[in-house]
């Protein structure tokens, strides 16, 4: 599926002649193409790399996008040779004629050029996503990262170089709105003038894509294909080893990274007010080099975690997140959802009511609400396991007044407070506490208290 065609006239026939007196040819098959496919937008850099046959004098050089989501008003080409003797003159969209472009070339000697053609295209996206395996005790975890990418640009794209960037880029058009238009600037003008619209902001998106391509580099070696990873001033860069063919309509899967039994920390959460009465199991993990990480940041993605069950490595399906971009050197913790083999169940033994305040005119404006818990927690699994307790109150003005946790229990905020154990394999446990509320004027007691 090729979009490309050149034809070369003699000095002195105009384009629509040269057209109805010879045929198209087709475009030596490209030396090499360079994707760039960013992620926070619908947009991807192609740098094209071909061979044309130039002749003495003035040749003419058909570009066609039809059926593609190329922005025209991005198109450029540079010779690679000769430079000196070789003048891309100028770039015309022909009146009347619907996705065609045509390059003035003017050459001082017949000879073939390499030439390098760079445009914006849409329709080009990847995304990643990653695979966890826990080790048995669930205290480490085999990480492997991938990306897809998925071409529905109109254009085939055969052992293309795949560079993928995380960032964010500003456009002020959108290339497929500008792939889509009757004609590139509305009328069919030369690229000179027309370079006072829409084909600057184009190719100015292009420039600066190219300036933050000259980053250095720092390369991790991995196994299967390697990705070069590159930090630029407000994108990172991740650079697929070898090439890639990626037919229109297809995706493709690549193996990104992989990192070996890093350290991993599973805590699970019981907060009535947030999670209703389900347990939630979190994983938790740092971008940095203690967990075999910290090279580079992650791009967000989805996270499927397995356990390894036995000796024969049979996979157990355990939960799944999404999650942001992790920079190096911060920590994620992930929610793998609620779970069924952790249960934690609190229960109101007792209320009371005491030490009542009144007004001038006998009502009460004040008094004391203590409440009386018991809280099991079960853990039916066959590791251990660590348990986060959060309890909120309505107010502000509140202490315990009595526990018989055997665990840590602090107060986290003005009106929480959170109980951590670790509990045994097939273990229940229970504990109680008895809270104090300060109603009303009683607050000014809780303050003298405190």
């Amino acid at each position: 599926m090729k979009r490309l065609y050149y034809i070369v006239c003699l000095v002195g026939l105009t384009s629509t002649i040269c057209s109805a007196k010879i045929d198209l040819v087709t475009l030596p098959t490209r030396d090499s193409v360079q994707l760039t496919i960013y992620n926070s937008a619908d947009l991807t850099l192609a740098r094209e790399s071909r061979s044309l046959v130039l002749n003495q004098g003035t040749n003419q050089l058909q570009f066609s996008w039809e059926n593609t989501l190329i922005d025209p008003t991005s198109l450029e080409m540079v010779p690679k040779a000769k430079m000196d003797r070789i003048d891309i003159s100028s770039l015309v969209f022909p009146p009347r004629v619907q996705n065609l472009g045509l390059w003035q070339v003017q050459s001082q000697i017949s000879a073939s050029v390499p030439v390098e053609i760079t445009y914006l295209t849409s329709g080009l996206s990847w995304r990643a996503f990653y695979m966890g395996t826990l080790s048995p005790d669930e205290l480490s975890m085999d990480l492997k990262g991938y990306v897809r990418v998925t071409n529905n640009s109109g254009e085939d794209y055969e052992n293309a170089q795949v560079r993928l960037v995380v960032g964010r880029v500003h456009l002020l058009d959108d290339i497929a709105e500008l792939a889509r238009r009757e004609q590139p600037y509305g009328s069919p003008v030369q690229i000179e003038k027309a370079l006072q619209g829409g084909g600057r902001r184009a190719r100015g998106v292009i420039r600066e894509l190219e300036a933050n391509m000259e980053a250095p580099a720092l390369a991790e070696r991995m196994t299967a294909k390697e990705i070069e990873k590159r930090g630029l001033s407000e994108y990172y860069l991740y650079t697929i080893e070898g090439t890639e063919t990626i037919p229109n309509g297809w995706s493709k899967r690549l193996l990104s990274f992989t990192a070996e039994s890093i350290s991993v920390v599973n805590l699970y959460k019981y907060e009535q007010d947030r999670y209703g009465d389900s347990v939630i199991r979190f994983l938790s993990f740092k971008n940095d080099a203690d967990h075999k990480l910290g090279r580079t940041p992650i791009p967000g993605g989805q996270l499927k975690v397995y356990r390894d069950t036995d000796a024969d490595h049979h996979l157990a399906y355990t939960g799944g997140s999404t999650f942001k971009y992790i920079p190096v050197d911060e920590e994620v913790e992930l929610n793998l959802e609620a779970v069924a083999d952790v249960k934690v169940e609190p229960v109101l033994m007792e209320r009371q009511t005491e030490n009542f305040r009144f007004d001038q005119n006998r009502n009460i404006n004040g008094f004391d609400e203590v409440l009386t818990y018991k809280v099991t927690m079960t853990n039916t699994r066959e590791i251990p396991v660590t348990v986060e307790v959060k309890r909120n109150f309505d107010i502000v003005y509140w202490n315990l007044s009595r526990t018989d946790f055997s665990g840590t229990y602090e107060r986290i905020d003005q009106d929480t407070v959170k109980f951590t154990e670790t509990l045994q394999p097939r273990t229940e446990t229970a504990f109680g506490y008895t809270v104090r509320l300060y109603r009303g004027t009683r607050q000014e007691d809780w303050r003298n208290y405190e």
